[in-house]
């Protein structure tokens, strides 16, 4: 948004009105939809395509312009790669075998440290306990970040929400 004032006028309220519905659509719309796994790389959003668009169009008349359009080029490329990530990220998923082996490991752990401990019942009891304690916040360490962006643990679109440029005085209710 600071290389837009590069191209005063229309191209840089053009642009800014587009990272704006782009940031607007990603936090209302993107972001439910990778929560449900039903985010898809298929449509590329309108606005950053749009931007990108107009960023390419634009014929710089300084060394300062052309710089700018370069890096505002590079940003919004940048902003389709996090995109991509993110959308990649939110269809990850542990799987039932790496579940299962977890389980199956804890499981073993658990009966060594019975069967080490097992002429001093109180020893094992701390111990199990301790092992099981710490198994319990690794499984919920997994669970959180199974679903990144459903739940309560959920990564929020509130930095993205941060960067939203402020909307001009008078353009209040124009769409790109």
């Amino acid at each position: 948004m600071i290389l837009a004032a590069a191209f005063p006028g229309e191209p840089e309220t053009r642009l800014r009105n587009l990272i704006r519905s782009h940031v607007a659509d990603a936090a209302a719309q993107e972001w439910p939809m990778m929560a449900h796994r039903t985010a898809t790389l298929q449509v590329i959003p309108y606005s950053l395509a749009e931007a990108l668009r107009v960023t390419l169009s634009l014929t710089p008349s300084s060394q300062g312009q052309q710089i700018s359009q370069r890096e505002i080029t590079t940003s919004l490329e940048n902003a389709l790669d996090a995109r991509r990530q993110r959308i990649i990220l939110s269809e990850s998923k542990v799987g039932w075998v790496k579940w299962l082996c977890l389980s199956l490991q804890a499981v073993c752990t658990l009966i060594a440290i019975a069967m080490v401990h097992s002429d001093d019942r109180l020893t094992s009891a701390i111990t199990m306990s301790l092992f099981g304690i710490g198994v319990a916040a690794s499984l919920l360490l997994i669970l959180a970040y199974d679903r990144p962006f459903a739940g309560e643990l959920a990564v929020r679109p509130d930095p993205l929400l941060q960067v939203m440029p402020e909307v001009e005085p008078g353009q209040q209710g124009t769409k790109p």
